[in-house]
């Protein structure tokens, strides 16, 4: 039986959801063994390795020939956005205790995206992403608030999910510009490299040990094999099947994979009021996604 391109997709969204989720887990298995600029050493070098060998194998190194001084600026700029908003990314899932919560806040990063491209890139939304920013926003807010005093009003490491996809939001507008000028694969290595150097950098500077355990190598090993490689590459590869709107509906169950992976790694399950804060920044991603696709369905019927 033929597989049809959208079932390819669809699996190769699959694929990419079921990567990322168990990132969240053999991160936080990691850090509890290494620190940061440790972590990133290994994980960012053998994520590095994972890709070469794959724009080795699909013949891609040419396909820095054709960039131009202006695109290598930019490359330089999303490396740096990229330190910084992983940095805090992995710092949120070291703080917080449950991955799950860091996954549900994290569903904040599309209404970013949304808000920034409409400043930035002038690009319009409907009423549908609209309520989809409000609802993730909230469920955000839900998840996140203490109900302390102001300064304490949020428990710590969400204000590191916050930066993070804040980061990621803005390199996400930059791709768009210049998606069709810098191929994925090249996106994917500038990623790794800088991430790869600044945790060498930071490394040397603490003068921390390079010598970590067998079991966090191994976690390690894993977890960048399905994080810098796996999750990038299927959902590079599922795009060329389904439209983005349609991988949007596939990525916001990431959190359910999260929430099922950290119960059997961990034995932890969040408290009722995250579940219900989760659900509801997963009814706002789903509600953006589909918001994209009437938006697009729009634009093909004004074009016939």
């Amino acid at each position: 039986m033929k597989i049809t391109n959208s079932v390819k997709g669809f699996l190769l969204a699959i694929v990419s959801v079921i990567a990322v989720s168990n990132v969240y887990i053999f991160s936080k298995v990691a850090l509890k063994e290494v620190s940061l600029p440790q972590f990133g050493v290994y994980w960012f070098g053998f994520g590095l390795l994972w890709i070469l060998f794959f724009a080795w194998y699909r013949r891609s190194f040419p396909l820095f020939k054709t960039l131009s001084r202006r695109c290598y600026l930019v490359l330089m700029l999303l490396g740096i956005f990229e330190v910084i908003g992983t940095y805090f990314f992995f710092k949120a899932i070291h703080t917080i205790s449950n991955p799950t919560i860091v996954s549900f806040i994290g569903n904040i990063s599309p209404a970013f995206v949304i808000t920034l491209s409409f400043i930035i890139l002038k690009e319009r939304f409907n009423t549908l992403e609209f309520w989809g920013i409000i609802l993730a926003l909230s469920g955000a807010f839900v998840i996140s608030y203490k109900g302390a005093g102001l300064k304490d009003m949020f428990i710590d490491g969400a204000q590191y999910v916050l930066y993070s996809s804040t980061l990621g939001a803005i390199n996400a507008v930059i791709i768009k510009r210049k998606i069709e000028k810098i191929h994925p694969i090249i996106l994917t290595i500038n990623r790794s490299l800088f991430l790869l150097i600044f945790s060498i950098l930071a490394l040397s500077y603490l003068q921390e040990s390079w010598s970590i355990s067998y079991n966090a190598l191994k976690n390690i090993f894993i977890g960048s094999l399905l994080g810098p490689f796996l999750t990038v590459i299927a959902g590079y590869l599922a795009l060329q099947y389904i439209p983005l709107s349609r991988k949007a509906i596939v990525a916001s169950t990431r959190g359910l994979f999260v929430l099922l992976g950290s119960y059997l790694y961990f034995g932890d399950f969040p408290k009722t009021i995250a579940l219900i804060g989760g659900a509801i920044t997963i009814i706002g991603v789903l509600f953006i996604a589909y918001g994209k696709m009437r938006l697009h369905k729009e634009k093909l019927t004004s074009q016939e």
